[in-house]
């Protein structure tokens, strides 16, 4: 089975890509094929699998990204159909894509489930500089979650008056684009300095979950280098997943 929309991915100019503001991105209609998203869909990892992150602290004031959060590594138990996406993921059609928007670079995908429950939150945030760009894969469907209940990915201008070490608040922010996050589609976007995104606090029933496969494109650097030289990928897991 073929998992990636070729057409789609090849329909993305990179001339527009890069000329997008605030900063690139894009969201893809139609990312995945039929067969493959419904799949996908159907044999998506269980939280039981997940850590739960909750008031964990990160940098520079932000507020914490609570969160069940799934690491792929090797070792960690997914599906067939799971891991012939994976590979795909990381065979030519996929990386000539990443070539051709993204520029001739050596690139070191990794790969994470997000599902976040009522209440969870993305405060403002660019990402890490080893972080080139993200691909965020949606996997609610409009029956399992409404639109009223948020969750939209917001593209966000800080018109360059932050540093990306900093903690603007929603409110500092313009919003230039609400991506919502349902249905067959993805958001690719390049970390630039000013490459602002968050979601605001879910309001869904309880036991609902916002469900997310993350494609993080890492490239070489020196925090990359001395992870790999520890045994770690370049999230800072460790290779091999605890048995």
């Amino acid at each position: 089975m073929e998992f990636l929309n070729r057409a789609c991915l090849q329909a993305v100019s990179a001339d527009d890509f890069q000329a997008t503001q605030p900063y690139p991105w894009t969201n893809l209609a139609n990312s995945l094929t039929p067969q493959g998203y419904e799949a996908l869909r159907q044999s998506l990892p269980d939280t039981v699998q997940a850590e739960k992150q909750v008031g964990r602290k990160r940098g520079y004031g932000q507020a914490p990204h609570d969160r069940f959060l799934l690491h792929y590594r090797p070792g960690v138990s997914i599906s067939p159909m799971w891991q012939q996406f994976l590979a795909e993921l990381q065979g030519p059609v996929y990386q000539d894509f990443l070539r051709r928007v993204l520029g001739p670079r050596t690139f070191l995908p990794t790969f994470e489930w997000y599902y976040a429950w009522k209440g969870c939150a993305v405060s403002p945030h660019c990402d890490a500089v080893r972080k080139l760009a993200t691909h965020i894969f949606y996997f609610n469907t409009e029956t399992d979650w409404k639109a009223v209940w948020g969750g939209q990915i917001l593209i966000l201008d800080s018109e360059r008056r932050f540093k990306a070490h900093s903690a603007p608040s929603f409110d500092e922010l313009k919003i230039t684009a609400a991506i919502e996050p349902r249905g067959n589609g993805s958001l690719f976007f390049q970390r630039t300095s000013h490459s602002w995104h968050g979601v605001r606090p879910l309001q869904c029933p309880e036991g609902q979950l916002r469900k997310l496969f993350i494609v993080t494109i890492n490239v070489p650097s020196f925090q990359v280098w001395w992870r790999k030289v520890r045994g770690k990928d370049p999230d800072g897991y460790r290779l091999e997943a605890a048995a």
